[in-house]
């Protein structure tokens, strides 16, 4: 229960430091929905989300009033489709999108996600199908999102997947060019993804789950940084207690959202994430409280080790507020949802490389990134196996969602609004990896995932 004093300093951080619940996201089991017939399936999987999702957006709404936290996005995550839908007797999925796109806007909900295959050791007839049906479901889908998960530390990188990736997302941005290449914004690419998490593009529902969970992701950028004003030229152990503590609170006002939600909806509550996810609003920014820590911008250097303080004490400091923690929790870097790192990126503090240095350290990985647009897929499959390297050797979740802007090169940007902001083109490397990657085959795992 939270007490007096708690909800006086809940107030202020949201009437003055931008704090709010970045999403309650309904995770929902579509392992019953299965059937043969590809029409039965469709209708099944609309007819379940529609049931258990009617009073979703309503429930956040509703608490988001009586509490004054604000509650931006109200999500659902399903079953990785190509496991849900293995057993349709089709070569296309896209219908599957097309349903729940018309799910998630019958219901409200932000976004739907969970167009999804777990691909580490290789695809079986259900994953390949998915693959397959991804540049066109996501050009023709406006709510659904996807992603892939290419590699893990107990399974190794399948590089064939890797390289086919690059290919998926350049068609992608092809297909939805027009409309500036928004269907990569959808899709994330993970080594370790993990089955729990709520944001969004890369939530799904894990098949180790229960049937329904409430899962909540906490926010926060602004009142981190406002708590550091206060310890501005303090040391570093005053630094992370004052982190830490910061952390503890923004963790609260999610744990009562999360236990209002699951009784309200009559749904298990899961998990809290407490990933700090920055916006594009001044004040609310991950690059922020890298300045306020003491660095010029985010980029210099000293901010990977800026990022692994921030990272290690949220996690101290939340974990002790929720009685369930679970997703990626740590901070968010992308590029074009925090309006700190896209100056620096403007700017020439903040490069592709300094990013993947970065993701060590961070949450997820290489997060809104646009590109130029005739980046070869080669080059973008190889990005894709870095990140999958740097996940799989240190036993962390990494990912990229990144986007080819055709028509588009350095120096021009990518319009989104909203949260999504924009996107500034960064420069990649131009020299080939195109040998490496057409190598295909898999990756073993690394000598340490040998634990059992």
């Amino acid at each position: 229960m939270l007490s007096r004093m708690e909800i006086v300093e809940t107030n202020k951080m949201i009437q003055e430091s931008n704090l709010d619940v970045r999403t309650i996201t309904m995770g929902i089991s579509l392992l019953d929905c299965a059937d043969s017939d590809l029409k039965r399936f469709n209708q099944r999987i609309y007819d379940k989300i529609t049931k258990k999702a009617e009073n979703l957006v309503k429930t956040g709404d509703d608490i988001a009033r009586q509490y004054g936290i604000p509650v931006v996005n109200k999500r659902i995550s399903v079953t990785p489709i190509a496991i849900a839908a293995a057993g349709c007797d089709t070569d296309s999925y896209v219908s599957v999108a097309e349903t729940l796109d018309k799910a998630a806007k019958e219901v409200g909900v932000n976004f739907i996600g969970g167009f999804s295959a777990l691909v580490q050791k290789g695809c079986a007839h259900g994953d390949d199908i998915l693959l397959s049906s991804l540049p066109e479901a996501l050009s023709v889908t406006d709510r659904v999102c996807a992603s892939v998960n290419i590699g893990s530390s107990r399974n190794g990188l399948n590089m064939n997947a890797v390289k086919r990736m690059g290919d998926i997302i350049v068609d992608i941005a092809e297909r939805t060019k027009d409309n500036e290449c928004v269907g990569c914004t959808k899709l994330v690419v993970f080594c370790n993804a993990v089955e729990d998490n709520p944001f969004m593009a890369g939530a799904f529902h894990g098949v180790g789950e229960k049937d329904c969970v409430i899962n909540v992701g906490v926010s926060g950028p602004g009142v981190v940084k406002r708590a550091l004003e206060e310890v501005r030229d303090a040391d570093f152990e005053t630094l992370c207690e004052t982190i830490k503590r910061t952390a503890f609170k923004i963790t609260r006002s999610g744990q009562l959202v999360a236990q209002e939600a699951s009784r309200r909806l009559d749904v298990p509550f899961g998990i809290i994430d407490l990933s700090l996810a920055p916006t594009p609003a001044v004040g609310d920014s991950i690059a922020e409280i890298f300045q306020e820590m003491g660095l010029e911008a985010a980029g210099a250097p000293g901010t990977t080790a800026a990022l692994a303080i921030l990272n290690d004490n949220v996690k101290k400091g939340g974990v002790m507020a929720s009685s369930y923690v679970g997703g990626l929790s740590g901070a968010f870097i992308p590029v074009s949802e925090d309006h700190g790192m896209i100056e620096a990126a403007e700017s020439g503090a903040l490069t592709l490389e300094k990013l993947e240095a970065m993701t060590c350290v961070c949450s997820v990985g290489l997060d809104m990134i646009a590109i130029p647009g005739n980046t070869p897929p080669s080059t973008i499959s190889g990005i894709i196996a870095d990140e999958a390297a740097i996940g799989m050797i240190n036993n962390k979740t990494t990912a990229v969602r990144i986007i080819p802007a055709i028509g588009k090169d350095v120096g021009d940007k990518l319009e989104y609004g909203g949260l999504f902001g924009y996107a500034p083109i960064m420069p990649v490397n131009k020299f080939s990896c195109e040998k490496f990657i057409a190598r295909g085959g898999r990756v073993p795992s690394p000598i340490h995932s040998f634990k059992n």
